[in-house]
Parts: C-alpha cells; sequence; structure tokens
C-alpha cells in the first residue's frame, strides 16, 4: 500500500500514511523515499494533523538522521524550523511569491500568523516594500523568524512583534500604526481576526485574507466579510476571490483579496 503523501522539506521528508500500513511496510517506503531522493537525510510521519492557535503537529521518525530541523528554500530565501514546533507550509510557496508581486514602492506590510517567516520574509526580500510587521503567537516559531530574518539578510525591513494578534493589534493600533497591506494566512479556527485586521486599516488599505470552506460554500466567505466590515463601519471592494489549494476533498483554502474603501 501506498502512503496518501509525503512533502520533501529541505533534507527531511515527511509522510502521511493511511491507517492500514503496517510499520514494516513504512520503514521500506522511508527508505525506497531516501534512496529515490539523494537531498533526502531523514524521513517523518506524520503522527498527527496540526493543532490549535500554535499549528503544531507531531512525527515520529522512520529513517536517516534523528532530527526534525528543517533547512528549506523558496522564493530565492532561506528558512529553518522544527516540523513539530511551527507550522510551515510549502504548498504555499507560490501564494507568498504572488502575494509579495502585489507589494508597491514604500508600502508597510502587516503579516497576522506570520510563523517562522515565510511570508515576511518572502515579501521583505522580493519587492519593494518600506517594512514588514510580522506577528506570531507561537514563541519557538518567532525565535526561528528572527533567525531567518538574519538568514535572508532582511532586518532593516522586518519587525518581529510576538503575542496574540488581538493584543498586539490594540497596541498598534494605540501607537497610530496603520498598513498598506494586511496578509491574514489564518489557521483552521472559528475567530475570522477581521476586526484586528479593519483596526489597523485606513482608506486603501489591502486585506489579503485566508479561509477555509467546502467548495460549494466559497460565497459564505465574501459574505463574512462584508458582515465584518459593516460590523466595523468599513466600506469595502472584493478585488480578487481565488482558490489557493485543496486540504480534503472537497474542502479548500481560497484567498479573498478586498480593498477599504
Amino acid at each position: 500500500m501506498e502512503p496518501r503523501s509525503y512533502n520533501i522539506l529541505g533534507s527531511v521528508a515527511i509522510v502521511n500514511f493511511s491507517d492500514d500500513i503496517t510499520f514494516s511496510e513504512k520503514k521500506k517506503f522511508a527508505q525506497k523515499i531516501m534512496e529515490n531522493n539523494k537531498v533526502v537525510k531523514t524521513v517523518l510521519e506524520k503522527s498527527g494533523n496540526f493543532k490549535g492557535r500554535l499549528r503544531k503537529m507531531q512525527t515520529k521518525h522512520l529513517a536517516g538522521e534523528k532530527t526534525k530541523e528543517v533547512l528549506y528554500r523558496e522564493n530565492g530565501c532561506v528558512f529553518r524550523f522544527d516540523v513539530d514546533e511551527t507550522y510551515f507550509s510549502p504548498r504555499l510557496s507560490h501564494e507568498r511569491n504572488e502575494v509579495a508581486s502585489m507589494i508597491k514602492k514604500g508600502e508597510e506590510v502587516f503579516v497576522m500568523f506570520a510563523g517562522v517567516g515565510p511570508f515576511s520574509i518572502v515579501i521583505a526580500k522580493n519587492s519593494p516594500v518600506k517594512k514588514v510587521v510580522s506577528n506570531e503567537i507561537n514563541r519557538v516559531a518567532n525565535k526561528y523568524a528572527k533567525l531567518n530574518v538574519e538568514l535572508n539578510n532582511v532586518k532593516d525591513k522586518v519587525e518581529i512583534v510576538s503575542g496574540d494578534v488581538k493584543r498586539v493589534a490594540k497596541k498598534l493600533n494605540l501607537e497610530g500604526r496603520k498598513f498598506s497591506t494586511i496578509v491574514m494566512p489564518r489557521p483552521r479556527l472559528k475567530d475570522s481576526f477581521l476586526p484586528e485586521a479593519f483596526m489597523l486599516s485606513k482608506k486603501g488599505t489591502k486585506i489579503i485574507y485566508y479561509d477555509f470552506t467546502l467548495v460549494e460554500e466559497i460565497d459564505k466567505i465574501v459574505e463574512k466579510i462584508k458582515d465584518e466590515a459593516k460590523k466595523a463601519k468599513k466600506d469595502i471592494k472584493i478585488l480578487n476571490l481565488k482558490r489557493a489549494g485543496e486540504i480534503a476533498p472537497y474542502k479548500i483554502r481560497v484567498r479573498v483579496d478586498f480593498i477599504i474603501l
């Protein structure tokens, strides 16, 4: 039996097996991955889904070097992180590049749920942005984000702000800080965090909002955004609605770009 899927992050492969695979079959498949991919030095089994606001997952060692730290490259950037302690999705590589291409010279950008810094650093490295404020609640992820900012030589552009985004948004608002673009690669939580985005927006602010939905219920995401805008007394215009990847059968990640009028 074959596993459903696996990702390669730098020298680490993470395999997602179906329930009927025996341990010996898993070990054989792990060895096969290493034989077919000379860059892979470690194979891990994904043994739990990403959980909660910290988006941590669990993995088990199957073959190769016993490490859970990754050095991963994308979009001309390099990222170091621990796969069990921090969230990182290689499937959003194209999204990060596309979002960076939307940033204009002199913009100040706020990235929520920034993790180890992929959106923040790709934007800083590949756009004429003035400043990126990168916010994450996971302390371990913030340590890696600071390291990754240094590894990519963007210390002059990226400001790491740790803590709960609700508290951070209030503090930034009190300081009078508003942003020209707000990027929201949200975890799968009930809270939209749109009130915090509206709090830090001004006329002309573009908000790039990610959510999860069943394929047939995409329109409900747009209605939710419009309802939240109405509560915040903000006039908005939807600029773009796109699918940003399938996460399960008939369930997708969507991206909605909209602007404050």
